[in-house]
């Protein structure tokens, strides 16, 4: 009788343990690599003539990720002032008040919460403050990956993911009069490490 009393007090033991690490867990919070995270995008130019590319060269954030509760955030500044279509003048325009205004503007931000489907993270829901225009953009998760660095000797994160934006709901309406297509492809390229 004591010993199946005791197996009972174990499993009660046990059981709890497991409610209180469930209740108590705390969400993974991870640093974004700004090595490794480049934010591009594809516009057009000419009204379907050809597509310009362009990426951010500066990104800061954190990420945070439950896989337990599966649900998370990210919050991304992305650095305007280093945008790069791999061309001085078009740089130089970019930046400038016809376009994005980056005296005004420096920065652009998104912050939103991650979806998961069947144990993994499918998409965020936020928001992009661009121009100083905040509008809701949904990132879809096409590749998500957390493995151990190997050469960071910590756990790290990846994604690929992916959106579009019509640049003139954020004011960036420039050659829209000659004709140029207003959508944007986003294609967001992030590594981010864990913190301690």
């Amino acid at each position: 009788m004591k010993h199946k009393n005791f197996l009972i007090a174990a499993a009660t033991l046990f059981c709890l343990q497991l409610s209180m690490n469930s209740v108590w867990a705390k969400p993974e919070v991870f640093e974004v690599d700004p090595t490794h995270t480049f934010p591009s995008f594809e516009a057009d130019h000419m009204g379907g003539m050809s597509l310009w590319r362009g990426k951010i060269n500066k990104t800061s954030g954190t990420i945070e990720i439950d896989e337990d509760a599966q649900q998370g955030s990210v919050d991304i500044v992305m650095d305007m002032t280093s945008i790069d279509f791999g061309l001085d003048d078009m740089n130089d325009h970019a930046k400038s008040d016809d376009m994005f205004d980056v005296e005004k503007f420096p920065t652009a931000r998104y912050s939103g919460a991650i979806q998961f489907v069947d144990g993994s993270p499918s998409q965020v829901l936020g928001d992009l403050t661009l121009h100083g225009v905040t509008k809701p953009v949904v990132l879809q998760i096409e590749t998500f990956k957390c493995m151990f660095h190997p050469m960071k000797l910590k756990k790290a994160c990846g994604a690929n993911a992916v959106a579009s934006i019509n640049r003139d709901d954020f004011g960036v309406d420039y050659a829209k009069a000659f004709g140029f297509d207003m959508k944007v492809d986003l294609r967001i390229s992030v590594e981010a490490l864990k913190s301690k």
